[in-house]
This record gives C-alpha cells, sequence and structure tokens, in this order.
C-alpha cells in the first residue's frame, strides 16, 4: 500500500522510498526513513497535501509525494 491511499487516523510504517533521490534525501534529513512508525493526521480540503505525525513533528505532504512512499499497518 501508498501512504496516499491512508485514510486519515491510520498507523502506518514507512517500509520503501521511491523517487527521484533529492525527495529520499529531503525525507531522511526529517528522520523519516524505512521501519519509522507515522500516523496521519488529516487532509485539507481539497484533499492535498495530507498532514502526517512521526519522530515527534507533523509534517505536510504532497499526495504526489505520498504515492513514492510503501508504507503497511502498524
Amino acid at each position: 500500500m501508498v501512504l496516499s491511499e491512508a485514510k486519515a487516523g491510520d498507523r502506518l510504517i514507512i517500509k520503501k522510498i521511491n523517487g527521484e533521490n533529492g525527495f529520499k534525501a529531503r525525507l531522511s534529513f526529517m528522520g523519516l526513513i524505512e521501519n519509522t512508525k507515522i500516523k496521519v493526521i488529516r487532509f485539507s480540503p481539497l484533499g492535498d497535501p495530507m498532514q502526517i505525525y512521526g519522530r515527534g513533528f507533523f509534517m505536510a505532504i504532497r499526495k504526489k509525494n505520498a504515492e513514492d512512499i510503501e508504507v503497511e499497518y502498524e
């Protein structure tokens, strides 16, 4: 499953991050790497971006980028 398919309130574990190297590097600098536990908090009124919580901070991520993050339920 990919992160863009998740619903608000889902608790997930990041399994793999695909996409371009710059995107992967930005996420890793923030500590979002494989086996990181995250929670989907909410979506904006139009559905994009989505807000997630992980490693002690909140982060907004576009659905386009969320399609590159493979996750599984915790």
